[in-house]
């Protein structure tokens, strides 16, 4: 099931780059499968299969355009979300209802005496590096665009004095949590105070939602801080599961992404269309 999720994301990425090379062309079906090197039918397939909708449906959640729609029609503020809690349709977040940062003592000693396991695991998204320490998951980052050696190396980053073990026991039982829901999981975040606010206020927006830099920085208190709220974004150490891909520029833009731009439109376009399908 994960492998075949994870192949669905190679199509999927394909298929993004050609629709946003022909942004205005409205790209026909055959036109988009031929782009993936499938034939209609089997594209149609796999399409269905991985978000729900016709891949004519989902071209428009692939456009800077639908983004400008998501904040003119779908974006709430942060302290109203609070109120109303984490949408539980097709979300993962109810899962991680309990997760704990490292106390400023620990975050200052930078994982040393901590062992942390790792392995490469298949994702609807490609392949991911998922971190776990016995306190939880540590890290889950992105290769397909950057690659291993980058991913590997910026995750490590994240714990300079710890001990890295690869480890595919003690990591599989977090995987199977978190991308077939079976059973709970628990998160263990490394990050500065100012850091872990930004990721407390991103685990606020419902799914199919989007909030911007702006409005973080006004939720946590500190309305000028929209280019300290842009660098914590980037160093979540648990994309998607702390939904740092719903943050977008106040134009509507997507703006960045640490693990590439692909990856954020691919997240934002599967939670968008199967919200939209549930």
């Amino acid at each position: 099931m994960i492998e075949t999720a994870s192949y669905h994301y190679g199509v999927m990425a394909r298929a993004i780059d050609y629709i946003g090379e022909s942004v205005g062309e409205q790209p026909t079906l055959e036109d988009v499968a031929a782009a993936t090197g499938l034939s209609p039918a089997h594209f149609q397939r796999v399409f269905s299969q991985w978000v729900g909708v016709s891949p004519k449906r989902y071209q428009q959640y692939l456009t800077l355009d639908h983004a400008k729609s998501l904040l003119a029609n779908r974006f709430t503020l942060l302290d109203t979300a609070a109120e109303t809690g984490l949408s539980g349709t097709g979300r993962l977040h109810d899962l991680f209802l309990r997760w704990e940062a490292m106390t400023p003592g620990e975050y200052a000693l930078g994982g040393a005496e901590l062992e942390i396991a790792w392995d490469w695991v298949e994702t609807p998204f490609g392949e991911a590096l998922l971190m776990v320490t016995d306190r939880g998951i540590a890290g889950l980052g992105f290769s397909a665009e950057t690659g291993r050696d980058a991913t590997l190396a910026d995750m490590k980053s994240r714990w300079p004095k710890a001990e890295f073990v690869q480890d595919g026991v003690r990591v599989v039982p977090y995987a199977k949590a978190l991308f077939e829901g079976a059973g709970e999981a628990r998160l263990h975040l490394i990050g500065a105070p100012f850091q872990i606010k930004v990721w407390e206020a991103l685990l606020r927006i419902p799914t199919g939602h989007v909030t911007t830099y702006s409005e973080i920085a006004g939720a946590i208190g500190n309305p000028k801080a929209v280019r300290a709220v842009g660098t914590a974004v980037g160093r979540n150490p648990v994309s998607w599961l702390i939904p740092c891909h719903r943050a977008l520029r106040k134009s509507g833009g997507l703006g960045g992404y640490h693990w590439g731009l692909p990856v954020k439109r691919a997240m934002l376009a599967w939670e968008a269309a199967r919200l939209e399908a549930g």
